[in-house]
């Protein structure tokens, strides 16, 4: 695992990994998961739906994951062809945008975790078996593409992908969602503000590792912080009982898509 991001080539990656492509000159990175067949299902933001304001610090922090200057192959252009927020396929060139290929690790070590300078990388939690990421992923195809609302702070591309690979969903008004890049720029915000009141370098980092530890998907329900897993057992039995994919998922996933 590198220091800064753990790149593979296209003949490593396997069906059910979670895959990213930094963006922006490394800003930030998309992230999907792998389908196979050169194929990546990824949650994205389609044109003509202007990027949602936080209206915090992280606007400072974290930019919209989407490329709008990267024509999309012939093949890929009319899924891309959307407004508003959309879990879809693309192939493998258009969802890297350019950009290179990196593998998101999981059920990483603490120290590992904190070594990584860059959030979005990697995590504590262990992951589901790559079938149930895939079963995951393609769930949300047959809601057409929905995921709620794309939030930059609470429901990003790497919120989906962390989802399909553990069926956790983070669902506490009061925190961010489980993207490690937000996280991050969280934490790096906490150790700003634990510096300038005690002008303590060594608290400042304290406050940070602090931060990213406990904002972890790994750590998150350890901690008492409403989360909710979402088996693909249970996805596969409700789809028997409901007429609608998105009532299935909703049965279980409501608290956090409806606002409850």
């Amino acid at each position: 695992m590198g220091l800064f991001s753990n790149k593979i080539s296209r003949q490593e990656v396997k069906p059910g990994d979670h895959i990213y492509s930094w963006r922006t000159a490394y800003a930030y990175a998309h992230h999907g998961i792998y389908v196979g067949d050169g194929k990546v299902i990824h949650f994205t933001r389609g044109g003509g739906h202007r990027q949602t304001e936080t209206g915090t610090f992280l606007d400072k922090f974290v930019v919209s994951s989407s490329s709008p200057n990267y024509p999309p192959c012939p093949i890929c252009k009319d899924k891309h062809s959307f407004n508003g927020d959309k879990v879809i396929t693309s192939c493998l060139d258009c969802f890297l945008a350019g950009g290179n290929l990196y593998l998101f690790k999981y059920d990483v070590s603490w120290v590992a975790f904190l070594a990584k300078p860059r959030g979005g990388t990697c995590t504590l939690a262990p992951s589901d078996p790559p079938e149930d990421a895939l079963f995951r992923a393609n769930f949300h195809l047959l809601l057409d593409g929905w995921f709620g609302d794309y939030h930059v702070a609470v429901n990003n591309c790497e919120d989906f992908a962390i989802y399909c690979k553990t069926g956790l969903l983070v669902c506490h008004k009061a925190r961010f969602g489980i993207s490690g890049q937000v996280n991050t720029a969280a934490s790096v915000y906490s150790a700003a503000l634990v510096l300038g009141l005690s002008g303590l370098p060594v608290a400042g980092f304290g406050a940070y590792c602090f931060v990213r530890l406990t904002s972890d998907v790994g750590m998150t329900a350890k901690l008492g912080v409403e989360v909710i897993k979402v088996p693909v057992e249970r996805l596969i039995a409700l789809l028997k009982l409901y007429d609608s994919p998105r009532e299935a998922w909703l049965s279980i996933a409501g608290s956090k898509f409806r606002g409850e």
